[in-house]
């Protein structure tokens, strides 16, 4: 079905959000009177920082600005240096929406939308690494530099590795600076930054293919219902009528896939 087809396919079935959001499910989204995003700048395929002005933009930052702007409330970015710590914090009353990774180990308290927008996860290596491709890593003895509860992370740790240590750094930021400095066999991470990363600093490569495919989402805290399913028809529409293709092309982000 082409996206035009499928967006003609929401409207008819009711399941395009409203410009305007009743009352009940914005004091259902924003029991505040306001609407606190947690956006993760530690992930720059989904958000970044205007180098002139400093002002947020990316994927993440334009759907919720988009929310607020339907709720008619203000919007707040609560900003966030990494994944794990935006999930840390879904029960501590800090945010009222979330972009982040869907995993199985975030859905006691993380209520998910489909995935607006598929990235990969890869690896980074020394140029002169013996490692060819992804599953060359998953030795004894090697070492992996990954961001703490990050999405591939919390993968690789469940599912995927079997032989090889992860050495886990706060940040997506300064796990890549640990993998560098303490001379690590691989650095784990979403695989756009790590190949800017290659491209800026010789020395460095990634490696072909990848070894997961990673579903950004909206998230809320669970127990609100009313926004969990106004924001899941939000995503629904936000991608069948063109809105996260053209942020992502906005941003530059080649890497990133709409999701289906």
């Amino acid at each position: 079905m082409t996206r035009l087809g499928f967006a003609a396919l929401l409207l008819a079935s009711g399941c395009v959000t409203a410009d305007v959001v009743p009352y009940d499910v914005v004091r259902d989204l924003a029991p505040t009177g306001k609407l606190r995003a947690a956006i993760n700048f530690g992930n720059p395929v989904l958000a970044q920082k205007d180098p002139a002005a400093g002002e947020p933009r990316g994927v993440s930052v334009d759907l919720a600005r988009e929310v607020a702007k339907r709720a008619g409330i203000p919007l707040e970015i609560v900003p966030y240096p990494a994944a794990g710590r935006v999930t840390a914090d879904a029960t501590n009353n800090r945010w009222d929406i979330a972009f982040v990774a869907r995993d199985p180990d975030r859905a006691n308290d993380i209520e998910f939308t489909a995935p607006y927008v598929v990235i990969e996860g890869g690896y980074l290596v020394p140029e002169n690494s013996p490692f060819q491709k992804i599953e060359d890593v998953d030795r004894e003895g090697v070492r992996i530099a990954v961001s703490n509860r990050s999405a591939y992370d919390l993968f690789l740790s469940r599912n995927y590795l079997k032989r090889a240590t992860l050495v886990r750094g706060p940040t997506p930021q300064l796990s890549i600076e640990q993998f560098a400095t303490e001379r690590l066999d691989a650095a784990a991470g979403v695989k756009s930054p790590l190949i800017e990363y290659a491209r800026t600093h010789p020395g460095y490569r990634v490696l072909p293919g990848h070894f997961m495919i990673i579903e950004q989402a909206m998230a809320l805290p669970r127990g609100r219902p009313q926004a969990a399913r106004y924001v899941r028809e939000f995503v629904d529409e936000m991608k069948a009528s063109g809105f996260v293709q053209q942020s992502l092309d906005k941003s530059g982000q080649k890497e990133a896939r709409v999701a289906p």
